[in-house]
């Protein structure tokens, strides 16, 4: 741990890793704004005051003062906000923002010593307590004001069709650019790219984990697509339905959204680069196993709550090989 200059202990010196992370979630949230209105602006306000709180709250209780340069809990606001859909109630955002701070992060030890990401964590909380407000979905350009969203009509997202064995009437132009009924922050795929390559370029990320996890994820998708008996024929059959349905699984259901936040946070995931590829793979299998045989369409949170127990063993299992391989004459 590192004593910073207000005499409180820091234990991760990364502060910039959090910073860019922040300022890489504005791109979305200003995508979403185009899309939703004001509501957005209003909702990330909610939550980020909220985390804010939650932190000034943790220090006074461990009789600390409040560390400004630890800024962790915003980004997590952010990517957490950014999942859910406009028309998401304040108190859902509250909660689920409080609890992604205050039992995700401060209850194991703050920034740099959590198993679980807080972000999925609150959104699970969030998915499990209000799935009815979290995986209902205005569409874009609906009206929805600041403080009530009785005339917004709700539909089901591109990732319940799919999980219904159907395919979803959404062009590749709208499929790219978010132009769909979605989470505020998942939908727009060209925005996430251009951040991603934003964190890749200032080495915030690599590209282990986010590959191997969109790799099995499209392999999946394609051999066994969720479209009548297709996925029980030859893989080299139905081909262009199977790289349709294969689109739409990795455009859809935020699984792009959490490759670039929340598969590459750099608390949660192994540290070896062959520990961060498996950990991407493990992922994947596990995002559409719960894809295909869970209950909720953004499963991919809930498969990264159970994948993060195994960072440790996973770094744990390829440090003692690079040992053996190193002392073997």
């Amino acid at each position: 741990m590192i004593k910073n200059e207000l005499g409180t202990l820091s234990r991760h010196p990364d502060h910039p890793i959090s910073t860019d992370f922040f300022w890489m979630t504005l791109p979305p949230f200003a995508m979403a704004v185009y899309l939703y209105g004001a509501r957005v602006a209003a909702l990330c306000l909610v939550a980020v005051v909220t985390a804010n709180l939650c932190d000034r709250i943790v220090a006074l209780l461990r009789g600390l003062p409040y560390d400004k340069t630890e800024n962790s809990s915003l980004p997590i606001a952010m990517i957490l906000t950014l999942l859910f859909p406009a028309s998401i109630s304040y108190y859902v955002v509250v909660v689920a923002v409080a609890s992604a701070v205050l039992i995700g992060k401060a209850a194991f030890g703050g920034y740099g010593v959590y198993p679980f990401n807080p972000s999925a964590l609150g959104f699970a909380i969030a998915a499990v307590s209000w799935p009815d407000q979290v995986f209902r979905y205005p569409t874009p350009f609906t009206n929805l004001t600041v403080f009530s969203t009785e005339n917004a009509t709700l539909v089901d997202g591109a990732a319940h069709t799919l999980r219904a064995g159907g395919v979803p009437n959404i062009n590749l132009f709208d499929l790219v650019l978010g132009n769909y009924a979605g989470s505020m922050g998942a939908t727009a795929a060209l925005v996430l790219v251009a951040c991603a390559m934003y964190l890749w370029v200032r080495k915030r990320i690599t590209l282990a984990a986010p590959l191997g996890f969109l790799i099995t994820c499209a392999a999946i998708s394609y051999l066994f697509p969720r479209l009548g008996d297709i996925g029980l024929s030859a893989p080299w059959t139905h081909v262009r339905l199977r790289l349709l349905v294969t689109l739409y699984e990795m455009l859809s259901g935020a699984v792009l959204f959490a490759t670039v936040f929340l598969v590459n946070d750099p608390v949660t995931m192994p540290k070896s680069e062959t520990a961060r590829l498996v950990y991407g793979i493990i992922l994947g299998v596990v995002t559409m196993l719960f894809r295909y045989y869970g209950t909720y369409d953004l499963s991919v949170c809930f498969a990264v709550l159970c994948v993060n127990i195994l960072s440790g063993w996973l770094d744990r299992v390829f440090s003692r090989r690079v040992v053996r391989e190193e002392v073997r004459p």
